[in-house]
Parts: C-alpha cells; structure tokens; sequence
C-alpha cells in the first residue's frame, strides 16, 4: 500500500509503518549509503578523508554535532545535505505545529485530538525537505524566537486563560520537531540564550514561561561555528559545549587539484560566456593560487580565512573582464589573457581581513602582491626557476658532471636591456596582442622549446606569462597604469628612478614603485 494513501490514525495503525527517532532514521539510511558504497554529501570536495568520515561516525552515533572552522568551509552545506539521509515521507497528526507521530503524540493539540476523533484522527504526509530549520544566530534571538512564549492574541481571540497550554506560542525549535534544525555562527547567541538550550539538549523537553511541559522533542541539532568568533563576539558557554557530542573540524583544500573542482562545480558562468570565453587551466590555476597566497600572507589575518568565495568570485570576474573586453572590439571568442586577472581585484579586496601592516599597505596593493606571488608560484611549475639559475655558477674547466648552465631567459633579458619596451593594453584586441608578444626576440623560441604542442592562442598566452614570470622575478621590470602594462629592462627603470631622485624634474608617482 501507498504510504501516500494513509489518511487516517486507524490507516496507520493498520499498516507496517514503525515509529523512529530522527537519529535512529538517519543512522538507518546512513548505514544503507555507507554499505552501498555511496557519498550522502555529494558536491562536497576535499572532505573525502576528514571531515566526511568525521561526520558519518558522528551520526552513527546518534550524536548531535558542532562544525568548528573558518568561512567558507562549507559547514552549512554539510548541514543542509543531512537532509537526504532522512526518510523521505514521515506521517504527521495533521494541524501539528510540532510535527506530532501520531503513534506517539506529545503535544496537548494532537492529545486531544486523537482522545476526540480516536481512529479517524486524520494524518498529514510530511516530506524530508520540510523537516529542516535553520537560524542564524544574532544578538538580537530571543528565548521566544527559538522555544516559544504565550501568545496573548491568541488568548484573547480562543478567550482562553493564558494558563491554557493551548495559548502558547511555539518557536522554531519545536516546530523542527522530528527533522533537523541548525543554529549557525553558535558564539554570536547571547549567552543566556544558549542556556535555555540546556535542557533541550540534554534531556530533550522544553520550558515555556510558567509551564510545566513535558515535550521530548525528537531533533537532531547541528550547530556551526568559526573558532575567531571565540575572541571577537563572544563563545560557547562549556556546559552547552559539553552537551554536543561531536565536535568536527573543517578545514580549507589542502591541495590546489581540490580547490579547481569546488571553483570549477560552483562558479556561475553562463552558457553564452562559456561560448565566447576560453579559459586555459594555466588561468585557473592561477586564480587558485591567489587564495593560497592569502592564506599563508602575512598582511592578511589567518584567524580570519579566506573563503572559497574569494576563488569562486575571482574566476567569474576574469572570465567577465575577458568578455567584456570581446564585446569592446566585436570579437566573438577570446581567451583569459594574464593582464585579465587585474579585472579581479574587487573579488579580492572584499573577501580578506588584513592586520594592522596590511591595512597600512591598503587592500588593493596586498590584492595586486596576491596577484603577483601567484604568477610567481605557479611560474616554476611551467617552466625553469629563475632563482635557482641566478645562484648557479659554474666556472673553470668543464667536466662531465660540471657543464656551463646558460640561462634560458637571457635572450628575451637581453632585448629588453638593449633599450625596448612592451606595452600591452589591457582591452587590447586579441590579435594587436598577440602581434606585439612577437615583437620580443627570444620569447616565441623560448615558450616552443617547453610546449612546443601549443597552439598560435597558446604560445601567446605562455608568452604573456612568461613575461609576467620574469617581472615577478625582478629580471624585468613591470608597471601598471593607465590601463595599460609596461614591461621594461630592471636596470634602465632604476636607474630612471635614480635620475629623478637626483634631480629630475619629473615628479614620481606610487605607480613608478610597483
């Protein structure tokens, strides 16, 4: 029979159905997902080995959880995807507002209803996607947001006494009876309010006003929580703490590989985008990279994270700034050129907390260094490192196991020290762009020798980043402004800048310095 079909008490009692607390439903389906070999947090990358596992014996053990970590960590998501671990109809007294079993009823309502209507007590079908409560925990929550108060309206309006249990009003809390309800960023609850959770936690019943209610609510609590929150706005009082029973840590990808595929499953790129845009892998390992960087910066705060928004919302920005440009000239495709990744700056700036140096340095320089180290990260895994050429000499006779070291860059060094400049606008058509890379003597030879499969976009692209690499390596120099990027020889830019210190008549600009 149709479970569906069920309407009545009687139905009920008749059919196969068996009462189950929401934990013991969830380790059920959970413990059928884990022999079936199947992943119950789909979408959730990184969390293969520690925090999934974590949470799966958390909830084997029919305990209530706490995940701790900084922003962006996906705490919320993996409250939300517990939903799929529960039955996907439970039947309910029906007018509930406390989601009453109707073979277990607790609430005066459903008490009195089945004592008038016994059998033909009717049933209402409730699906797993209504079985979830979520709030967010503010300083302005009250007792009566989560629990309930009397409602004096109602009172007035059933001409009841307000010692009537049936004048009280019932909060969020017990109206996520029999589902899953999630308080999120726990330490921002005044603590008086998390003392009123006590009881619900420890002995499952709830205190309204002057009641004397016995309500053994039936909720699996998931809370979440950022450690800096301790320090900044307040903490989770130590008997609330040692009533949850599992305390999960959730952590940042630990690997660049990871932090691709959550960019790559949540950026929100249109299909007229995909269409026109091109983005290499270089690009988005690049735009990876930055958060990386941030996160082990010392101008920005590490107490503080760096979400993966910053990455998601940077790759969408670079892919825009990309667009845009082909939209300027009418072109109908193009690619993410490496002077694109100024167009996401604002994706950065908004999503780090800086230390006081870093607030001194200003938020839009730290970005553009961010920007920087990443080109510089990411450049010795594409081709030979600089540093390592720089310290390597050999001199006197060679040997067979001591051969001169030539360095590879020294050909496209060279042009730049004989007096030339590259200037590349950063809306510059695909094609003047192009042009103008292959102006510089060595760099085409140079970008063929270690892919020499590249196609002409490629080549280009490599040759671009090349020129980025060297910058970020102090063996040419780099200067934005005015909508455009110049590339210079070091030692001529410094010596420029020594000319004007001794007396020159030009002024210099913070822009001269980067």
């Amino acid at each position: 029979m149709d479970i569906k079909k069920i309407s009545t008490l009687g139905q009920l009692q008749k059919s196969s159905y068996k009462s189950k607390t929401v934990k013991e439903e969830i380790r059920a389906n959970l413990v059928v997902s884990i022999r079936n070999k199947e992943n119950p947090f789909t979408g959730i990358l990184g969390y293969e080995g520690t925090v999934i596992p974590d949470t799966e014996r958390a909830l084997l053990s029919r305990h209530n959880i706490l995940f701790l970590g900084l922003r962006g960590q996906a705490k919320t998501r993996m409250a939300r995807q517990m939903i799929d671990l529960l039955d996907e109809y439970i039947p309910v007294v029906a007018g509930s507002e406390v989601n009453d079993d109707p073979l277990k009823p607790m609430s005066k309502y459903a008490r009195d209803l089945i004592a008038e209507q016994g059998k033909e007590t009717p049933v209402h079908w409730v699906h797993r996607s209504e079985r979830y409560g979520e709030k967010l925990a503010t300083p302005d929550v009250s007792v009566a947001d989560l629990i309930g108060d009397i409602d004096p309206i109602k009172a007035a309006n059933l001409k009841l006494s307000f010692a009537d249990e049936k004048v009280i009003h019932y909060g969020i809390i017990p109206r996520s009876n029999r589902g899953i309800f999630v308080i999120n960023e726990l330490p921002d609850l005044q603590a008086r309010i998390q003392v009123a959770l006590f009881n619900i936690l420890q002995e499952g019943d709830i205190q309204i006003r002057g009641f004397k209610l016995r309500m053994p609510l039936d909720i699996l609590f998931v809370f979440t929580a950022n450690p800096e929150d301790y320090t900044n706005r307040g903490s989770i009082v130590t008997p609330l703490k040692d009533r949850i029973e599992s305390q999960i840590l959730t952590h940042y990808p630990k690997d660049i590989e990871t932090s691709l595929a959550i960019t790559e499953q949540e950026a929100d790129i249109l299909p007229e985008q995909k269409e026109r845009v091109a983005v290499s892998d270089l690009v988005k390992r690049l735009v990876e990279q930055v958060a990386f960087e941030a996160r082990s910066n010392e101008y920005v705060d590490k107490k503080s994270g760096v979400s993966a928004r910053l990455t998601i919302a940077a790759y969408e920005n670079a892919v825009s700034s990309a667009e845009r440009r082909a939209i300027i000239h009418n072109e109908k495709e193009t690619q993410v050129w490496i002077s694109d990744l100024s167009g996401i700056i604002p994706s950065i700036t908004g999503k780090i907390e800086l230390v006081y140096e870093g607030e001194q340095e200003g938020p839009y320089q730290v970005a553009l260094n961010l920007v920087d180290k990443s080109i510089r990260s990411q450049f010795i895994e594409y081709f030979p490192n600089p540093e390592k050429l720089k310290k390597k000499r050999v001199t006197g006779k060679k040997s067979a196991d001591e051969k001169e070291i030539e360095n590879p860059y020294k050909p496209i060094t060279r042009w730049f020290d004989a007096g030339n400049h590259l200037d590349l606008l950063l809306d510059m058509k695909d094609a003047d762009k192009i042009a103008a890379l292959y102006k510089v003597d060595g760099l085409y030879g140079f970008v063929k020798k270690y892919f020499p499969q590249a196609n002409e976009k490629e080549n280009a692209l490599l040759m671009e980043f090349v020129l980025h690499g060297l910058s970020s390596y102090s063996l040419i120099s780099k200067k934005t402004i005015d909508g455009k990027i110049e590339f210079k020889d070091l030692m001529g830019s410094m010596m420029n800048l020594g000319s004007m210190e001794l007396g020159g008549e030009d002024e210099l600009n913070e822009e001269d310095y980067q």
